[in-house]
């Protein structure tokens, strides 16, 4: 396992996040713990959550996890998500953010968390308030960095200026979606992230397991995430994300690659990205996610399996003017 800088922080990362939604969900609690030791072992340090995950369950499990080893740990997770009925409870207004805040240190059995994520933009809050919110929270020790989930180019900039504007603690890490067959990303968040030097930490590397083949015709009955959650389906309804995904799967095989693991290097081995999220069912599956880290990924590989798929324009989506900039420039 590699370890890469996390943006600006300071922190050491695992080129490898492990992500933690199937804890208390799909992954029993004696499930969750083996892989947490598992991913340990490996040498990932560097674990995401979200309280909205299996109604926190899933912090629950991961603070006990962590409960020996965390100042060792790099744990993250978000706020945002509706959590229960009452009208407020939703959103990045200071009073949602704070008493999810607290929910979640409470779960988690920590101090403090190392990445706190706005997991969705709220139109209807005022940014600055959501900033200052998280400010305070860094100056109370409750987190110590900040990202966002999900969230557009433009809407990271006007946060980034008005913390920048007024002296606000600002955002360390972005995570979006990020896969062969969803390359929103490269457009304006990688080239945003690079200038600003973020940490990217996508999440969504095998497209919901689009990539892993599971979905061919013949296995289409099999208890996948597509077939289980209608927004997964919603996700990936488009049949060229299906068409890629089949090209790619075939690649994999012809050339002796396991189709996961392949994707997953594949999303790493982008310039702009820090640390794929990689999730598991259990710890055969996760054992075997984790080997991409072992996969010879050469320019010219890469290079080949992007050809599989369809490169998203340029954000001016002048397509004859995709040249390098330097050379246009002389």
């Amino acid at each position: 396992m590699q370890y890469k800088q996390l943006g600006t922080t300071g922190l050491q990362v695992s080129q490898l996040c492990f992500g933690t939604m199937t804890f208390g969900a799909e992954a029993s609690k004696k499930e969750s713990h083996e892989m947490f030791s598992l991913a340990k072992e490996k040498g990932i340090n560097f674990f995401d959550c979200a309280n909205k995950y299996a109604n926190g369950e899933s912090e629950r499990i991961l603070g006990e996890c962590i409960k020996d080893c965390r100042d060792e740990v790099i744990i993250t997770t978000k706020a945002a998500s509706r959590v229960n009925s009452d009208v407020n409870s939703i959103g990045l207004s200071r009073k949602h953010l704070m008493l999810e805040l607290e929910k979640s240190l409470k779960r988690l059995n920590s101090e403090y968390i190392d990445i706190y994520y706005l997991h969705y933009f709220d139109p209807y809050t005022n940014m600055e308030d959501t900033m200052r919110f998280l400010d305070d929270a860094v100056k109370q020790g409750k987190i110590l960095y900040t990202g966002v989930s999900n969230w557009s180019a433009w809407q990271i900039m006007k946060a980034i200026h008005i913390s920048k504007t007024n002296f606000l603690q600002t955002i360390d890490c972005i995570q979006p979606m990020y896969s062969l067959v969803k390359r929103q990303a490269e457009v304006e968040l990688f080239p945003l992230a690079i200038d600003q030097n973020l940490a990217v930490v996508p999440y969504s590397p095998i497209g919901s397991g689009l990539l892993t083949g599971k979905y061919s015709t013949k296995n289409n009955n099999e208890s996948t995430r597509l077939n289980e959650k209608d927004y997964y389906n919603q996700r990936y309804m488009d049949e060229n994300y299906h068409n890629i995904a089949n090209k790619f799967c075939s690649f994999a095989k012809d050339n002796g690659f396991d189709s996961a693991q392949l994707a997953i290097s594949w999303a790493m081995n982008n310039d702009a990205v820090t640390a794929p999220i990689v999730g598991a069912r259990n710890s055969k599956q996760l054992q075997s996610n984790l080997e991409a880290i072992n996969i010879n990924m050469t320019q010219e590989l890469r290079e080949e399996i992007s050809k599989l798929s369809i490169t998203p324009p340029p954000a001016h989506d002048r397509l004859e003017e995709n040249i390098d900039i330097n050379n246009k420039l002389r």
